[in-house]
């Protein structure tokens, strides 16, 4: 279903009311076959309380694995009935996300790519960013992923680099947004 001018999408914080969404969610993602993105999406979420925990602690940089930092996971609702997208910030950089990883990842439930949602969850992502005190913002991602370039470049996404990314075998894209007021 395509994103209308009447739906209501809000960038909420983890709540359990949304468990069967969020569990449907990762099922669909599963039965295609594809990696979770963002990294949150691969945690263990039998137990939906400890994972709502989980969510939280990380987002106050409490029992972070080394080598990470802070983040905090958000779900974009639609109609306060159903998630559509997940995003992560990282609250700041390390020399690895700098490379591969940035401050922002994000995905939209498979059966609702293309129709708008991604330029909605990193908009609002963004704003989240910039009340978190950040002043810029680096995504990257696959220089053959064009979806997510075209998402970056409607949310004022500056091509940086491009380099050849051997981990993944790929081409990895670095776009800065700026979060000054014209930017979002």
């Amino acid at each position: 279903m395509t994103l209308r001018s009447n739906d209501r999408l809000s960038l909420i914080e983890p709540r359990r009311e949304f468990e069967y969404s969020y569990r449907s969610l990762i099922e669909e993602i599963k039965s295609l076959r594809e990696k979770p993105v963002p990294f949150p999406l691969s945690f263990e979420y039998a137990r939906f309380d400890e994972l709502l925990k989980r969510l939280n602690d990380d987002s106050k940089g409490i029992g972070i694995p080394e080598g990470f930092v802070a983040n905090s996971s958000f779900w974009l609702v639609r109609d306060d009935a159903e998630i559509v997208g997940v995003s992560n910030l990282r609250h700041k950089l390390t020399p690895t996300l700098r490379l591969d990883g940035g401050h922002i990842g994000y995905g939209i439930r498979p059966s609702l790519r293309s129709n708008g949602f991604g330029v909605e969850i990193l908009r609002q992502t963004l704003l989240r960013a910039k009340a978190l005190g950040l002043t810029q913002v680096l995504i990257t991602c696959s220089k053959n992923n064009i979806a997510t370039v075209k998402v970056i470049l409607a949310n004022n996404g500056v091509l940086d680099s491009e380099e050849y990314f051997p981990p993944r075998n790929d081409f990895i894209q670095r776009y800065w947004i700026d979060l000054g007021v014209s930017a979002i």
